[in-house]
């Protein structure tokens, strides 16, 4: 739950770095992107959207057979200017589920294996929809 808190600020921050480092050597995600083309895809969409704000709602984790693991985590995107208006008008988010391989090495987990897809707030857990109204105050 860290490492999504982690990747979260990394990418409010604009941080290729900060994200890249949290992806293992052998990383691929469920288009077939490895660690050059992932890069290419974060640099894109930190160039393109001059705010972003990553809400991690909850992360499950699926099942644990050190050294590897496998969770889910529900996240709620949007801009930077969602962020400061949003209790005022409450601008709409875009909700992500995030479904992750990781491995721990050297003490540190890292993500092997990613995929990712839209989902209505009426998908998100239980425990992420407490935590998005509360953030949203709705």
């Amino acid at each position: 739950m860290e490492l999504m808190e982690k990747i979260g600020d990394f990418a409010e921050n604009k941080d290729v770095g900060g994200v890249m480092a949290c992806l293992g050597e052998d990383y691929r995600d469920f288009e077939g992107r490895g660690i050059n083309e992932t890069e290419e895809m974060i640099r894109g969409y930190f160039h393109q959207f001059k705010g972003i704000v990553v809400n991690v709602l909850s992360t499950r984790i699926d099942e644990i057979k050190t050294p590897e693991a496998t969770i889910q985590t529900d996240v709620a995107l949007s801009s930077g200017a969602a962020k400061v208006f949003r209790k005022l008008i409450r601008l709409s988010t875009d909700s992500y589920r995030l479904k992750m391989k990781l491995r721990k090495t050297n003490g540190f987990w890292k993500i092997q294996n990613a995929e990712w897809r839209y989902i209505s707030f009426d998908e998100l857990f239980p425990e992420s929809l407490s935590i998005f109204r509360k953030i949203f105050k709705m």
